[in-house]
């Protein structure tokens, strides 16, 4: 099996967004989510999602709300917010340009040596 992905600086935002759009869930659900959409494991510290989370609940882009999950447990539901969606629209052109360079730069990449 490979070793799960490292994601790359400044995207789990966009990704958490990303996940949002399908209606409120929790961190765990969030994680799971991008790993089963990803079609592979992700290397993605509870912590660095709690504080994107965060980070983007500050910036009104999501907003929460405490719940009762199907295993009757107590959990933080995040939800995007308009401006979240606008900004995950931007987002998401910013990033896909990047991988299409990189696609472009990496994909005819010549044989080591």
């Amino acid at each position: 099996m490979s070793p799960p992905i490292l994601l790359v600086k400044g995207s789990l935002d966009a990704l958490v967004l990303r996940a949002l759009v399908l209606g409120p869930l929790h961190g765990f659900d969030i994680a799971t989510w991008l790993e089963e959409r990803a079609g592979q494991p992700l290397e993605i510290e509870e912590s660095a999602l709690y504080q994107a989370l965060r980070r983007l609940e500050e910036r009104q882009l999501i907003a929460s709300e405490w719940r009762v999950t199907p295993k009757n447990r107590q959990a933080r539901y995040y939800r995007l917010t308009p401006s979240g969606r606008a900004h995950l629209k931007t987002e998401s052109k910013r990033w896909l340009r990047y991988a299409d360079m990189l696609r472009a730069v990496l994909g005819d990449a010549a044989p080591a040596r």
